[in-house]
């Protein structure tokens, strides 16, 4: 079943991928108060509905999202605008822990906390007319949902620097190059790819997919010996499943994989 609102419209599809699409065209999708606690409503569903096994988010008209309301950082001083970044930090987090794929099909601007949404994802892929930016600093703040360490941990500290500092944009070409992007598509394929890509990577064993995303969020900030034995303990979980049964059983008689997230 589809669901619309003012500002969110998701849209479930049969193959278990839920497609959340920004829906403020008006405003190029900026995160208002309401956009984000659907938001969270959203991330929170899929991360406890087993029928939901992945999220596309793109959004509608030019833009994915251009970032954060103004009008509500004009209203913000020290107190409020910590509470309001713990609280952008946190929702975005959330998706980025789901413990499911998720995957930014960027299809206009993405600045500021738009790009923030976007680097929250698992993965993304952009169109030819997607431009990306953290143009905070030109409004006197940083960016506050994480940019600034997502940033540097995708394209690198001299890069995230450059773009933090000077809060210029750059295109989808750059984007691809620099890795905040791994595909560049014409606008006219943006969606189907986003959607190719994901039901390719859910017909795989969704407890190994999980895993996967937790040693390599968690295990990025560890010592390297201490991230291989994180490394290690989920290797030997993954070991104990049905789904690597059925994985090496299907490898060995040349057949598709039947996983059952067991």
């Amino acid at each position: 079943m589809d669901k619309q609102s003012v500002s969110l419209q998701i849209t479930h599809h049969q193959s278990g991928i839920a497609q959340l699409t920004l829906n403020r065209p008006d405003a190029l999708n900026a995160l208002n108060a309401d956009l984000m606690e659907q938001l969270y409503h959203a991330f929170m569903t899929a991360k406890e509905d087993r029928a939901i096994k992945a999220l596309l988010l793109t959004g509608t008209g030019k833009a994915f999202c251009a970032g954060a309301d103004i009008k509500k950082l004009a209203e913000l001083n020290g107190q409020t605008g910590l509470e309001f970044a713990r609280r952008g930090q946190m929702v975005f987090r959330t998706l980025e822990q789901l413990g499911k794929p998720s995957l930014a099909a960027i299809n206009g601007f993405a600045l500021g906390g738009g790009l923030e949404l976007a680097m929250a994802a698992t993965l993304r892929i952009a169109s030819t007319t997607a431009v990306f930016g953290q143009p905070e600093i030109k409004l006197g703040v940083i960016p506050g949902f994480g940019g600034t360490q997502r940033l540097s941990r995708l394209i690198g500290k001299g890069r995230a620097l450059d773009l933090c500092l000077t809060g210029r944009t750059i295109k989808s070409e750059c984007a691809e190059r620099w890795g905040l992007v791994s595909e560049v598509v014409t606008p006219e394929e943006l969606l189907n790819r986003a959607t190719s890509i994901l039901t390719g990577i859910i017909q795989l064993g969704p407890i190994a997919l999980r895993s996967v995303m937790t040693v390599i969020d968690r295990g990025y900030d560890l010592s390297l010996d201490d991230a291989f034995e994180f490394e290690a303990v989920h290797f030997g979980l993954c070991c104990a499943t049905k789904d690597k049964q059925e994985g090496v059983a299907a490898f060995l008689e040349k057949r598709a994989a039947a996983f059952c997230g067991e």
